[in-house]
């Protein structure tokens, strides 16, 4: 058995979490933050048998996409060791998608 933790976009979510329900899958969902653009994502927690996997991630990869680029700030260090100022340089990312890790369960007990 594994353990797949798929951290999706918000806009995605609903509908990762519909397709997967809709193959069987049964899915844990938690609102989590991202660390970089502190932008709302997704947690979804799914347990499958070792052969269901490739079709987990294959129903992701069809409901997530990345958009557009988004301009951000990030923090840039300039100055000597007795002067450090702090400025931002604007900087473009693309964001969405889908960051998935699959992990080996060792027990599941449903009660």
């Amino acid at each position: 058995m594994k353990m797949i933790f798929a951290i999706v976009h918000d806009e995605d979510g609903g509908f990762v979490v519909d397709k997967l329900n809709k193959s069987n899958f049964i899915v844990t969902k938690l609102a989590t933050t991202g660390g970089f653009l502190r932008r709302g994502n997704t947690t979804l927690l799914i347990g499958t048998e070792d052969d269901k996997v490739e079709q987990v991630i294959d129903i992701i990869k069809e409901e997530c996409s990345t958009r557009k680029q988004v301009n951000v700030n990030t923090p840039y260090v300039s100055g000597g060791v007795q002067s450090i100022s702090y400025a931002t340089v604007p900087m473009t990312v693309e964001f969405g998608g889908a960051t998935i890790f699959v992990v080996d369960v060792e027990q599941h007990v449903k009660i």
